[in-house]
């Protein structure tokens, strides 16, 4: 059986993914937010089964034993994140394109997975200065944890080349329409 498609946002944290996942979501009736589960804290503004999964570790492994992700990773120490298999099959059958906000890793192995049937944006945020400013801007991050993602994001630019298109995220205008124009490509 053809697997479905699928779109992935992705780049290093901070980079603005979820924030232009956010502005283009409108615009396509056919493309739905796959919500990923991971064993971080719930963080003030988000919503459990909208933002994540917030389930624990063990129930986090106990999935991983059972085959229940499609991918997976330990994003951060002792942080995972990952892609369940009923979240795309729940989209699926609902005859949507699912849109995955993932890690730069879990990006890439969902390409493997489905190959041309995958679409991989990778969000640049432009520089290392402008990421570790929206760090801190956010103001969900303690300095040690800051420290942690723009080393994490250093490596993680280095698997640009992985993805099918590159969006620099400067202006945030101007890269969602970038991004808007290049998932209408993809899905027409």
């Amino acid at each position: 059986m053809e697997k479905e498609r699928v779109v992935v946002i992705s780049g290093p944290s901070g980079s603005g993914k979820t924030t232009i996942l956010k502005n283009i979501l409108g615009d396509f009736p056919k493309l739905q937010f796959s919500v990923s589960a991971t064993t971080r804290p719930k963080r003030p503004h988000e919503t459990e089964g909208i933002d994540y999964y917030f389930i624990s570790k063990e129930l986090f492994q106990h999935k991983i034993k059972n085959n229940d992700f499609i991918e997976y990773e330990e994003v951060y120490a002792n942080i995972l994140y990952g892609t369940l298999w009923s979240e795309i099959r729940r989209l699926n059958v609902a005859h949507f394109c699912p849109v995955l906000d993932i890690d730069v890793a879990g990006a890439v192995s969902i390409k493997r997975i489905y190959k041309e049937n995958a679409f991989l944006i990778f969000i640049d945020p432009g520089s290392p200065e402008t990421l570790k400013e929206r760090l801190i801007n956010r103001k969900t991050e303690d300095e040690e944890s800051i420290k942690m993602r723009l080393g994490k994001a250093a490596k993680e630019m280095k698997l640009a080349d992985k993805f099918d298109h590159v969006v620099q995220n400067i202006n945030l205008a101007e890269a969602v329409e970038k991004t808007k124009m290049l998932i209408k490509g993809f899905l027409e």
